[in-house]
């Protein structure tokens, strides 16, 4: 995490180390990626950015966790909208983000997430072990979700049963996003393998099709 240091520097000045790190990130994975790119971007010396971050996998982490944050606000208002049928929200969360990708100015920093994908990113995606504030704020979100979520009809027995649903569609959407940014599958049709795959946990986790959310 950022040192008190960066938290305290004009916004300006926070918002064009940013700027200098993204564009690194999007032009290379974290491993390949070069400090002395982004202190020359941002015009800042070496000493000030060790002030800052303890190294690039602190900064590329500390990035990947604001980016995290705003997906799971989505991933609530998704959950609100759909009246906590989680296969719905999920269909409409993954569209929204797959298009968002396909869009945005930091569509290359996607790219090199998911195409670098390992367990500790896949992990910190989730949850920030070495930040007890972010690890709180991660279980609050997933008390939160889980409370939105219409559990009528669904073959599951408790929380925890709802814990790792979640993780398996977790898991869909990360390989769905890695094959469409790997050029195996383009947007149609990694939106229809996501199709196949929700329709596929429905028909087992769902007691009777009379269970089915509204």
């Amino acid at each position: 995490m950022p040192t008190k240091t960066f938290f305290n520097l004009p916004d300006e000045k926070r918002q064009n180390l940013m700027n200098a790190a993204m564009r690194e990130f999007s032009r290379a994975s974290l491993a390949d990626a070069s400090i002395a790119n982004i202190i020359k971007d941002a015009c800042i010396p070496r000493g000030s950015f060790y002030q800052y971050f303890e190294d690039k996998a602190d900064l590329f982490f500390y990035i990947l966790e604001e980016h995290s944050a705003s997906n799971r606000e989505l991933m609530m208002s998704m959950a609100v909208k759909h009246k906590g049928d989680l296969f719905a929200s999920s269909a409409e969360f993954f569209e929204s983000t797959l298009h968002r990708f396909m869009h945005h100015e930091h569509r290359d920093f996607a790219r090199n997430i998911f195409l670098n994908m390992n367990y500790k990113i896949e992990y910190k995606l989730i949850l920030d072990v070495k930040n007890p504030t972010t690890t709180e704020r991660i279980r609050d979100f997933y008390r939160s979700y889980m409370s939105l979520i219409n559990r009528t009809g669904l073959n599951i027995r408790d929380e925890k049963e709802l814990f790792h649903l979640i993780k398996i569609l977790r898991a869909i959407i990360i390989q769905n996003f890695i094959q469409f940014f790997a050029g195996e599958a383009d947007d149609k049709e990694v939106l229809r393998n996501f199709a196949l795959e929700l329709d596929l946990l429905k028909r087992g986790l769902y007691t009777s099709s009379e269970g089915t959310p509204e």
